[in-house]
C-alpha cells in the first residue's frame, strides 16, 4: 500500500481542522504558552502542564528513531525531527510522507546516534514520560480539561496532535525493527500499538542497530 497519500491527506486534515473546525483562539494563548514554556505554573491545571511538556517528550521518542532512518533517505530526517519540537506532528507528517522504504542501516555510528541507540536513554526519556504523565492523571482537574479542550484552539489541537503521534509512532517502528533485525513474531510488534506506553517500552527493550555489511567489502588478510 503507497502510504505517501495518506500521510499528505492527514497532513493537510490536520491543518484545515486546526485553522478551520477546532474552538477558537483563547485570547490567553499566548500568555498560558510563556508561562508553560517557564515553569511559571501556578494556577495552570496540572493535566494542560503534563501534555504541554509530554509534547516535548514526543520528539525525543522519534529523534531515537527517525535520525537512524533518515541515514539512508533522500532528505534527511533532522530538520522535522527539530521542527517537531514546536509543531508536533505537523512537522513530521511530510518526513513520513516523504521516506522511502528502509530496513538497512549502513556505516558507523556517530556519537549522537550512539546516545538515541542506548536503552539508557530511553529509560531515562520513560521515567521522565510516566512522571509527567502520573503529575497530570494524580492531580490533574478533568472537567477543567474538558472545558479548555472545547474552547481553546491551543489545548484542543495539542490533544489531537498527541492522539495522533502515538498512532504515527507505530508506522515509523516498522523499518526500525528490520534495522535491528528483531524477529517477526517478537512483542515489540504489537506492544508499539499500545499509546504512548508502548512506544516507551519498545525504546526500553529494543535491539542495537546493526549496520548493514557492505556487498563490495573483502576480508583482510591476516
Amino acid at each position: 500500500m503507497n502510504q505517501k497519500p495518506v500521510f499528505l491527506g492527514i497532513w493537510l486534515g490536520l491543518i484545515l481542522y486546526a485553522a478551520f473546525i477546532a474552538p477558537p483562539n483563547d485570547p490567553n494563548t499566548t500568555t498560558l504558552i510563556l508561562n508553560l514554556s517557564t515553569g511559571s505554573w501556578e494556577g495552570i491545571n496540572p493535566l494542560v502542564i503534563s501534555l504541554f511538556n509530554l509534547m516535548g517528550i514526543w520528539p525525543i521518542i522519534y529523534m531515537m528513531v527517525l535520525l537512524f532512518d533518515g541515514r539512508e533517505q533522500k532528505i534527511p530526517a533532522w530538520p522535522f525531527v527539530a521542527t517537531s519540537f514546536g509543531v508536533g506532528a505537523f512537522a513530521l507528517l511530510p518526513y513520513l510522507a516523504l521516506r522511502q522504504p528502509n530496513p538497512e542501516f549502513s556505516g558507523e555510528k556517530n556519537l549522537l546516534l550512539k546516545i538515541l541507540d542506548s536503552r539508557w536513554l530511553g529509560l531515562a526519556v520513560t521515567l521522565g514520560a510516566l512522571t509527567l504523565l502520573g503529575y497530570g492523571l494524580i492531580s490533574g482537574d478533568w472537567q477543567d480539561f474538558v472545558r479548555q479542550w472545547e474552547s481553546s484552539k491551543f489545548i484542543h489541537v495539542m490533544s489531537l496532535d498527541f492522539c495522533l503521534l502515538c498512532l504515527l509512532f507505530t508506522f515509523t517502528v516498522q523499518d526500525d525493527l528490520k534495522r535491528r533485525q528483531t524477529a517477526d513474531d517478537s512483542p515489540l510488534q504489537w506492544i508499539v500499538w499500545v499509546p504512548f506506553l508502548g512506544a516507551l517500552v519498545y525504546l526500553c527493550r529494543r535491539s542495537p542497530t546493526i549496520a548493514k555489511i557492505a556487498k563490495n567489502s573483502t576480508p583482510k588478510e591476516a
